[in-house]
């Protein structure tokens, strides 16, 4: 799935059964179900999850939280508006390397 295709699903009542917890989460996130989004990121702790999880808190506009698991993520504290920021990760997230 592209970005375009994962854009497009978010028509649909549900994610796609085939998605990870960290793009289920951006999924849910883009619906506007923020406390659904952050459960899935927290399940899926210690892997890219924290990424999202980080995503979630800085656009919720908890700085602190958000600071603390971007070093979990090993990513550095985006600058970018959450818009932006939500497609770089569903990008990365989407690219073929990151399904290994």
């Amino acid at each position: 799935m592209d970005l375009a295709a994962f854009r497009a699903s978010l028509a649909a009542p549900a994610p796609p059964q085939d998605l990870s917890l960290a793009l289920q989460a951006l999924w849910w996130d883009a619906k506007g179900e923020w406390d659904r989004a952050h459960e899935l990121a927290q399940a899926d702790e210690g892997g890219v999850g924290d990424w999202v999880h980080a995503y979630l808190h800085r656009k919720e506009g908890d700085a602190g939280n958000a600071a603390y698991w971007y070093r979990r993520a090993k990513k550095p504290v985006s600058k970018d508006p959450a818009a932006e920021e939500w497609s770089a990760i569903a990008q990365a997230l989407l690219a073929p390397a990151a399904k290994g």
